[in-house]
């Protein structure tokens, strides 16, 4: 969100309200500010970033297909400020954003005066990435217009921008401290590398984000493909969205469509990883006029190797074929730019009829015409995801592929490593993670203010509140020792007067807990020895039957050996019976049971012995 229009609170003014982005946008605008505006007009300026980030995006994005909107700028003007302005909607695709953001800092090498600000839905996603580095007064409530790119590096606004006030900055207030001030502006390398940490994979992430597919489609949807690519993007949307009125050409009988399954051709097709995916991982049912020409092929092919790629380019094809007819209804209504480029060519190919279409020997003259990529990058191993998220590196060694590229490898450690330095913070106490820093309500510091004082009459003894829930849950006590039991009286002597109605006080509680103890009693709640029910029973039985007086005196004492044997067994008994119960409920899927077991080196087998008792049953 860009906190530009926010509510000054010390001033009484009220701005507007905030105004957010759409879900899945990147925001960014550039500005020219340096102390030479005077000689150079910095709208001719924009102009020619403008023009060098067109052909920027051209050079280094050339093949790429963006998920829905490309990276794009225009000129605006906001009062008394000029700028370059873009909002893209990446979509599914978060590739899309951090190309933008690696564009971007490549053009403010090239450009001395050129500061950059960029941000999405979530607000300042460069700061999220540093999160771990950031400066403590540096919270999310107040990071508004405080991160800005220049040169290729990451500058942030200190507080000192708002006069010492922890709240956001407003654009304009950001930008005039930049001009004023730049020298005062916080660099940290360790900030910025955790921020552009993903950026280290480009330019090599837009060749490796690219797959081909070899499909079987209508000849007609082969040549629009072949002359607009990225119109691949919308199509998949179409599909993945599945509008119902969309579908009601391919549910008819009727073959008024676009693209019927005739004439086909198998090409190779270009997809991003995340359109493929999304495609790939759809189950769709073949539309009435698709499920003859699936049959066919399984008949015509030679044996069943042959059977199983032939329907697999065809199910695919039909996808592909079924995602542009989808968009085919409304396409020129579309505010899709690709969109509306699909409509009007599929026009020109229809109103110029079949002679215009390419034949077989201009289709086998295409590039890659018959490239088909390996898919074996949607397949998860999940012996390797466990190696991942313990960080074997040697199991990794000797594997072939390992789970996922290098890049997903890099991202799943660098989680992991994280998430176990938060559960590792030993300056996190009973009140959790630390949020002194974090803003709160006034309303809220209001009443913290006055409860100050009651606050701090309040003691809280950790040992004794402990003892006091093992007696009432039936746990033994450990004693303490004289010397303890008589450093304590010396305390309760020292406070003077305090000892009496402290007391009373721990009478009261006392009484609340034998309350609370008959209550849970009453309920069962407090049946933590399963043994003793068992032999309970038994006595049941026993007596029922009338056994004899023997079996009774039996029993009565293997109950009264239970009831003075050592609870704590019991205790440990039920804690591994509930792990064990937690861990078969989670039917081999991921849980909290298996991943506590997991942490302390433990690997259970699948519970395997019950079911096949049952299936011997």
């Amino acid at each position: 969100m860009d906190s530009e229009d926010t509510y000054d609170s010390s001033e009484g003014n009220f701005g507007g309200f905030p105004r957010s982005l759409p879900e899945n946008c990147v925001e960014y605008l550039l500005f020219v500010l340096n102390d030479e505006q005077e000689a150079r007009s910095p709208l001719s300026e924009l102009q020619d970033i403008r023009k060098a980030a067109t052909n920027l995006c051209d050079t280094i994005a050339k093949d790429y297909i963006w998920q829905r909107d490309s990276f794009q700028l225009r000129l605006e003007r906001d009062q008394d400020l000029i700028y370059l302005h873009g909002i893209t909607d990446y979509g599914d695709s978060v590739e899309d954003e951090w190309l933008i953001v690696y564009l971007l800092r490549e053009l403010t090498r090239s450009f001395p005066a050129l500061w950059v600000r960029i941000f999405d839905s979530d607000g300042e996603f460069l700061l999220v990435e540093a999160a771990d580095v950031l400066p403590k007064w540096l919270s999310p409530e107040i990071d508004g217009n405080r991160a800005w790119i220049h040169n290729g590096n990451l500058y942030i606004l200190p507080l000192a921008a708002s006069s010492g006030v922890k709240r956001p900055l407003s654009l304009d207030e950001a930008v005039k401290y930049i001009k004023s001030s730049p020298s005062a502006l916080v660099y940290s390398t360790f900030i910025e590398a955790e921020a552009f940490y993903r950026l280290e994979k480009y330019p090599g992430q837009v060749t490796d984000s690219i797959h081909h597919s070899a499909v079987t489609i209508p000849r007609k949807l082969a040549y629009i493909l072949h002359e607009r690519p990225s119109t691949i993007a919308p199509a998949v949307e179409a599909f993945y969205l599945r509008d119902p009125a969309a579908m009601k050409p391919l549910t008819s009988l009727s073959d008024d469509v676009h693209f019927a399954p005739k004439d086909l051709v198998t090409v190779s097709i270009k997809f991003t990883k995340v359109l493929f995916a999304q495609l790939k991982s759809q189950r769709f049912s073949p539309p009435p006029m698709w499920s003859i020409v699936l049959e066919n092929a399984e008949k015509q092919a030679s044996d069943v190797e042959d059977a199983q790629i032939r329907l697999a380019r065809l199910e695919l094809g039909m996808k592909v074929a079924c995602g542009f007819e989808m968009l085919a209804t409304n396409a020129d209504k579309k505010d899709n730019r690709l969109a509306r480029e699909f409509a009007m060519l599929l026009e020109d190919v229809e109103e110029d009829g079949a002679q215009a279409l390419p034949t077989n020997e201009d289709i086998e003259s295409w590039e890659d015409v018959h490239r088909n990529d390996d898919e074996s990058w949607l397949d998860i191993n999940f012996e390797d995801f466990e190696n991942e998220l313990q960080g074997n590196s040697d199991h990794r060694k000797r594997s072939k592929g390992g789970f996922g590229d290098s890049s997903a490898q890099a991202d799943l450690q660098k989680i992991v490593s994280r998430f176990e330095a938060f559960l590792n913070d030993e300056k996190a106490g009973i009140e959790g993670a630390e949020m002194e820093d974090m803003d709160v309500d006034d309303d809220i510091s209001d009443v913290e203010e006055e409860s100050d004082n009651e606050d701090k009459e309040v003691s809280f003894d950790e040992e004794q509140f402990s003892r006091m829930m093992r007696e009432m849950m039936g746990l033994p006590v450990a004693q303490p020792t004289s010397s303890k039991n008589e450093s304590e009286d010396t305390n309760h002597t020292v406070k003077g007067g305090a000892t009496k109605g402290g007391d009373d006080e721990d009478e009261d509680i006392r009484q609340l807990a034998a309350q609370m103890e008959a209550e849970l009693k009453e309920h069962g709640a407090l049946k933590l020895d399963a043994e003793p029910e068992k032999v309970k029973g038994i006595e049941a039985r026993n007596k029922a039957n009338s056994k004899g007086k023997e079996k009774d005196d039996v029993v009565r004492r293997v109950d009264s050996e239970e009831e003075s044997s050592d609870e704590e067994v019991d205790v440990d008994y039920n804690l591994a019976k509930n792990l064990l119960e937690s861990f078969k409920s989670q039917a081999g899927m991921a849980g909290p049971a298996g991943n506590i077991l997991g942490m302390m080196g433990l690997q259970l087998p699948r519970d395997e012995d019950e079911e096949e008792g049952e299936e011997d049953d």
